[in-house]
């Protein structure tokens, strides 16, 4: 990787998963600015924020990546993912979104696929190696 990424986004209501979330991606020293967010709907509200006027002073920035968790309570991933896209069609950079979940079912696997705004679909836990094989595809330069 030849720069660090402006930032990464982590969607997931799992308070320990998120720790774990932080601290994997800290040590893969890949971001400059990191953002847990507990919530489909705080994750949108945050978006819609950022889209409208990055504010360098208070730490609101468009991500470049983003791992989604599938299976959320009051607004699920997919859910997120119907309002995302009717959020960011008029954005001219969009970020990268990377399913990230413990789901098994091939049946998700295929419904991501299928969702143009989702680029990946990875299994949970996020590892530092994970961060770097995703970084690498979508971000580093041929």
């Amino acid at each position: 990787m030849k720069e660090k990424l402006n930032c990464i986004m982590v969607i997931d209501d799992d308070e320990p998963t998120n720790f774990i979330n932080e601290m994997v991606i800290e040590e893969a020293n890949c971001t400059c600015h990191l953002e847990i967010i507990d919530s489909g709907i705080k994750a949108l509200n945050y978006l819609q924020k950022a889209s409208t006027c990055e504010d360098k002073k208070n730490s609101i920035f468009l991500p470049d990546l983003i791992f989604l968790d599938i299976n959320m309570p009051c607004m699920n991933g997919w859910e997120f993912l119907d309002e995302y896209r009717k959020l960011n069609s008029r954005w001219i950079l969009k970020p990268i979104i990377i399913i990230l979940t413990t789901s098994l079912c091939p049946d998700d696997k295929q419904r991501a696929e299928d969702i143009l705004e989702v680029a990946g679909f990875e299994n949970k836990p996020l590892t530092e190696e994970m961060v770097n094989r995703v970084i690498k595809r979508y971000f580093d330069a041929a």
